[in-house]
């Protein structure tokens, strides 16, 4: 798959065979509390389990398997490189030691120190700069040329989206019927992809935003932008206390370990907001999408 191809269901399911026996199908759970506090039937897709912690493990490993299928006999001289608020870094890390080639991550310096750690010990280089879109790039590139590596985006390759995008087939065997709205949700103070849908354009902030829901203080990639304006219904945004209660809830009730940016879809449905504007909605899933939290900061949190 090419840097212009278009992600489709044929290469979602392409991805669902290179990952099959390599992710984890992680379960679908529910709660008659949260049934009742949301108004609602909710299925809560538990990518908190799956390998490195989040589902970005899903198009990390795709990518790589592709690109070292299409290598060959030089596939372990493959170098890659990634710019990652954390979860993605931790993802590739992980799939590119189990391929044997080499990564090199550079991540924001205020990313969480268990992320940083995660990206080590699956013996990835890691290179910190300043929490800026432009720095990350900036820093990615010099690390390209240092090294000659494949810079590998977590958000504009097909290839990883397709992997991404193999959570909606496993969900939908799972769980809910095909008649599908697609919402958003974000942090309230890390809204680009909500004024993104208000102005019809995609909106980059000069300098990431600091919610407690660190994996999503960036931007939205040019080609997610793409299948946000044509599949996305609606985004809803929800405040740092909304996030911190839904995460204390998900700990507390159904004893699962999210990070905040896994909690960020629960506080969206339990929200005032999404009772006014997707009432007719009965049966709501929702995508746990990461673990990955300092523990030492659990008390700020929670």
């Amino acid at each position: 798959m090419e840097a212009n191809d278009v992600v489709t269901l044929k290469t979602v399911q392409k991805a669902a065979d290179t990952l099959s026996g390599h992710v984890i199908m992680t379960p679908v759970q529910t709660d008659e509390t949260l049934d009742q506090l949301s108004g609602r039937r909710l299925f809560l897709k538990c990518e908190n389990f799956q390998k490195s912690g989040s589902f970005k493990f899903r198009g990390a490993y795709n990518a790589v398997s592709r690109l070292v299928s299409s290598n060959g006999s030089t596939a372990h001289r493959l170098e890659l490189v990634a710019g990652s608020t954390g979860n993605f870094a931790c993802g590739l890390a992980m799939a590119a030691q189990l391929h044997g080639v080499t990564a090199h991550m550079v991540m924001p310096d205020n990313s969480p120190e268990c992320k940083k750690q995660m990206a080590l010990s699956h013996g990835a280089s890691l290179t910190l700069c300043e929490p800026a879109a432009q720095d990350i790039a900036r820093t990615v590139n010099q690390v390209r040329d240092a090294t000659g590596a494949v810079f590998i985006s977590g958000a504009e390759r097909p290839d990883v989206i397709s992997g991404h995008g193999t959570m909606g087939l496993e969900l939908l065997r799972q769980s809910i019927c095909p008649e599908i709205r697609v919402y958003g949700a974000e942090p309230e103070v890390s809204n680009c992809a909500a004024m993104s849908l208000k102005r019809g354009e995609r909106y980059a902030f000069p300098r990431f935003p600091q919610s407690v829901a660190d994996g999503l203080n960036g931007n939205i990639g040019k080609v997610p932008w793409t299948y946000i304006q044509r599949n996305v219904d609606d985004i809803f945004t929800v405040s740092e206390d909304e996030i911190k209660n839904a995460m204390r809830l998900m700990w507390e009730r159904m004893q699962l370990v999210i990070e905040p940016s896994g909690a960020v879809g629960v506080a969206a449905v339990l929200s005032d907001s999404f009772k006014a504007r997707a009432g007719g909605c009965k049966n709501v899933a929702v995508i746990l999408s990461g673990r990955n939290v300092d523990i030492d900061k659990l008390s700020e949190i929670l």
